[in-house]
């Protein structure tokens, strides 16, 4: 039975409007959990918030996490609105997929902008409010692209790599005031984007190389999610999770020998 005088926990989850962001807040809200969720992309996180049509425990707001203001401005009011904020997940990413010569300097920016300095303002907006209220935890959402190379990801490999490192000093530093910090590095998920953007040919290569032969789902990232938020995880700190059916442990991997060795 849920003690009525004690506030549900607040969780704040930014591009939170769609995708990986979405399953997040679905299952928070799904916990226990008031959610707020963050984007830069107004038009769907209207269309989210009137599907959700929760007000009670769903606070949504339009935010460029890479910009220091807007993301001070939407956590002030988070925790106006709440009093509180538990949970921090940082989702928000973008990515350009081109050669290193291709990558012009303003794709660099805009991609680390985006995918490095809005985890770190929205950590650093949220650790304060998590500290008063006795601690908490932050969740980025980092890539296998930070763990293993691949071509056309510099700038988007690079940020999660940078990213995942980020993540250890946080956990370093802000342990020590009850804030955990871990990161997941997701392969790929099957989204509406990786829908659009992933060729059958690219599936086809993905599902050839990773041990489980498909792609994750929105559902499985958003329950490692959770549960680094969780009291289950309160000895985890400073973790960097690979969620991705085995790809990143089986290294480059060759199809014809995986057919071979499963004959």
């Amino acid at each position: 039975m849920t003690n009525s005088l004690v506030p549900s926990p607040v969780a704040v989850v930014t591009g939170g409007a769609r995708g990986i962001g979405l399953g997040i807040a679905r299952w928070f809200l799904a916990h226990g959990y008031r959610v707020a969720l963050l984007d830069i992309d107004a038009v769907t996180l209207a269309r989210t918030e009137a599907e959700l049509n929760d007000p009670q425990t769903v606070l949504a707001l339009v935010c460029d996490v890479s910009d220091p203001q807007q993301v001070q401005a939407a956590i002030d009011q988070v925790d106006r609105h709440y009093g509180r904020i538990d949970a921090l997940v940082n989702n928000a990413g973008i990515a350009v997929f081109k050669t290193i010569g291709a990558t012009s300097f303003e794709d660099w920016r805009a991609v680390l902008a985006t995918n490095l300095d809005g985890p770190f303002l929205c950590t650093q907006a949220c650790a304060p409010v998590m500290r008063r209220g006795g601690g908490g935890s932050v969740v980025n959402i980092a890539s296998i692209s930070g763990l293993r190379a691949s071509t056309l990801r510099v700038a988007y490999g690079t940020s999660k790599a940078a990213l995942i490192h980020l993540t250890k000093q946080q956990a370093v530093e802000l342990g020590s005031v009850g804030i955990r910090a871990n990161a997941i590095a997701p392969g790929p998920v099957e989204t509406e984007m990786a829908k659009l953007v992933h060729s059958v040919a690219i599936r086809s290569d993905y599902h050839d190389v990773i041990p489980l032969n498909r792609y994750g789902l929105v559902a499985e990232i958003a329950s490692v999610a959770g549960f680094l938020c969780s009291a289950e995880a309160a000895y985890v700190n400073g973790q960097v999770l690979a969620v991705d059916g085995g790809f990143e442990a089986a290294g480059v991997g060759l199809p014809t020998l995986r057919k071979m060795a499963a004959a």
